[in-house]
């Protein structure tokens, strides 16, 4: 295995080249009178394709072309200034949020940007470009603001200082009644564990009463709590630790439209959005461990009434979502969900006793894993 700091060398360089052919080819094509260009991949779920075998959305071939002309003048010039940005931050080892980014766009005059969700456009935009390339949105040095998940369980996360060389061991086990928080950079980090498996969990209520009960102890696992859409920290990290240690995810979220067509979903296979770095981020070998619609009339769960705009999700992943067209225990189980009216939050299992979850759901649930919805 590359060392961190080699492997960040390798993956700099390929970042720093893919900007200066841009910007080369820009130029040739000033040189020769021509109308510079750039294009990036259409991000959307039309533009999308799914091949369960490779277990993500991949972007399809649908280009959106921004070239040079008097209406466009100040968005391209944008789209330059932000290249050059991304350069500088990885040749000196820096980085910079989104909201930094916007920030720094004060000091282009007529470049600036009026609105951060400007610039948001602007380095999705690039993002996108340079995804061909195998370059995220972290190799180009722009990070989010907030932080990825939080990690308990039988794990060792070691964290290299990229300039010392110096590794700090995590033991999250050590963390009392608190956790592990997933940074927003994680290309740097290795892992050591004996967990059998990592369980992905939606509500920060539901993952404090596991972990505060240890039951990353009982069932020798790793606890990582997603709160809501897990951020693309959280999923790279779960993607990394199951690849890197072999280990199976399983997800446990709410059993209603946005839970399984929004959360599990960009879990496992992405967003139409994201099709141009789903293949860094999405878990493919994540599989749904609960709440079910099944789960609702066994467990017998109190229930509320699906909204209007949880039926609507619901009948547009059917129709439009490649991952419920090709799974169809999926379309079953949404089809089951949309006819029974109503939606069932994890914490529902506290009806039969608030460690019901821990006593004996999850324990009968992970007995049948090969039962678990793809």
């Amino acid at each position: 295995m590359k060392s961190p700091q080699s492997e960040k060398a390798r993956l700099d360089k390929v970042t720093v080249q893919a900007i200066t052919n841009v910007a080369q080819g820009i130029e040739t094509k000033i040189e020769k009178h021509g109308k510079p260009e750039v294009s990036f991949p259409v991000r959307s779920l039309s533009n999308v394709r799914y091949d369960p075998k490779k277990g993500f959305f991949e972007i399809g071939k649908g280009k959106s072309v921004r070239a040079l002309t008097v209406n466009t003048a100040k968005t391209f010039a944008q789209t330059l200034k932000m290249m050059a940005l991304s350069k500088e931050l990885v040749q000196t080892s820096d980085f910079a949020t989104k909201r930094d980014a916007y920030y720094q766009s004060k000091n282009w005059g007529e470049a600036m940007f009026d609105e951060q969700g400007e610039s948001d456009m602007v380095m999705d935009d690039i993002e996108a470009m340079f995804s061909v390339e195998g370059v995220s949105r972290e190799q180009l040095r722009y990070i989010p603001d907030e932080h990825g998940g939080a990690v308990a369980g039988e794990l060792i996360v070691n964290d290299t200082d990229l300039e010392t060389g110096k590794v700090e061991r995590i033991d999250c086990t050590k963390f009392g009644s608190g956790a592990y928080s997933i940074p927003s950079l994680v290309e740097h980090l290795t892992f050591e564990t004996k967990a059998k498996f990592i369980l992905c969990i939606e509500t920060g209520g539901m993952f404090q009463r596991l972990q505060s009960h240890k039951f990353w102890q009982k069932s020798h696992c790793i606890l990582i709590s997603m709160a809501g859409v897990p951020t693309r920290a959280t999923r790279r990290f779960v993607r990394r630790l199951s690849d890197q240690c072999k280990i199976p995810v399983y997800a446990f979220v709410d059993c209603d439209p946005y839970g399984i067509s929004n959360i599990y979903r960009t879990l496992k296979v992405g967003s139409g959005n994201a099709a141009h770095i789903n293949r860094f981020f999405c878990v493919p070998q994540a599989s749904f461990l609960g709440v079910t619609p099944n789960d609702i009339v066994e467990y017998k769960l109190p229930t509320h009434p699906l909204k209007d705009v949880d039926v609507k999700r619901a009948k547009d992943a059917l129709k439009n979502d490649p991952f419920f067209k090709i799974h169809k225990p999926w379309a079953a189980a949404m089809e089951q969900l949309i006819k029974m009216g109503v939606r069932a939050e994890q914490q529902a299992l506290a009806r039969w006793g608030l460690n019901y979850v821990i006593d004996e759901y999850l324990p009968r649930k992970l007995k049948a894993t090969a039962k678990f919805l793809p």
